[in-house]
């Protein structure tokens, strides 16, 4: 009872500012009413300094510094995820030509995905981030043909979602937070709205 009551009278008006879909369900099964504002930011360029964590962390709080409408009682939440393998990050792909090679990069190969989450209201921001080893197996030119062909991973990083075909049939296996993976660490944003 004491978990409906905090749902119901969280003292914030939620405001997701992602048009992912799947951040949208992963904060709805959560259980919050939440407001979608996309927005347009730059998800390409970051300081040549940061690794690793650090660019999704930076471009998760320039997404939240982007909105200018944030008014009392309301709080932002931002995310970003990015893959990293080969000491480098892998985005969101430009076109087919683009997936295949990231995917022909990352096969049969650990990747890690990390997701960092921005939480702003007028008086406060917190970020955190999650982490999670994603080991794929080997892929054949086949395969990763037909996934991008099929599936049209534009919108992923590292061009491809856990939760579709290339997840079911690819990922050997993961070490940390599917739903992290998926794009949205939902225990830790959880336990971060429950003590904001």
């Amino acid at each position: 009872m004491r978990i409906e009551n905090f749902i119901q009278t969280f003292p914030y008006k939620i405001i997701l500012g992602s048009a992912s879909p799947r951040r949208q369900e992963l904060l709805k099964s959560l259980g919050f009413a939440f407001e979608v504002k996309p927005l347009n930011v730059d998800e390409d360029h970051w300081p040549v300094e940061l690794m690793e964590e650090e660019i999704c962390i930076y471009l998760a709080e320039r997404k939240a510094a982007a909105y200018k409408e944030l008014k009392e009682k309301e709080l932002l939440i931002t995310s970003d995820t990015i893959v990293w393998c080969n000491d480098k990050v892998y985005n969101k792909p430009v076109d087919f030509n683009d997936g295949v090679r990231m995917l022909t990069e990352l096969k049969g190969k650990k990747h890690v995905v990390y997701t960092a989450v921005c939480l702003r209201s007028l008086n406060k921001t917190r970020t955190f981030f999650d982490a999670a080893n994603v080991y794929f197996k080997d892929f054949s030119q086949e395969e990763i043909e037909y996934y991008i062909n099929n599936y049209k991973p534009f919108d992923k990083a590292g061009a491809y979602g856990v939760q579709d075909w290339l997840g079911y049939t690819g990922i050997e296996k993961i070490e940390g937070s599917f739903y992290n993976v998926m794009g949205l660490p939902v225990k830790k944003l959880w336990d971060e709205l429950s003590v904001f």
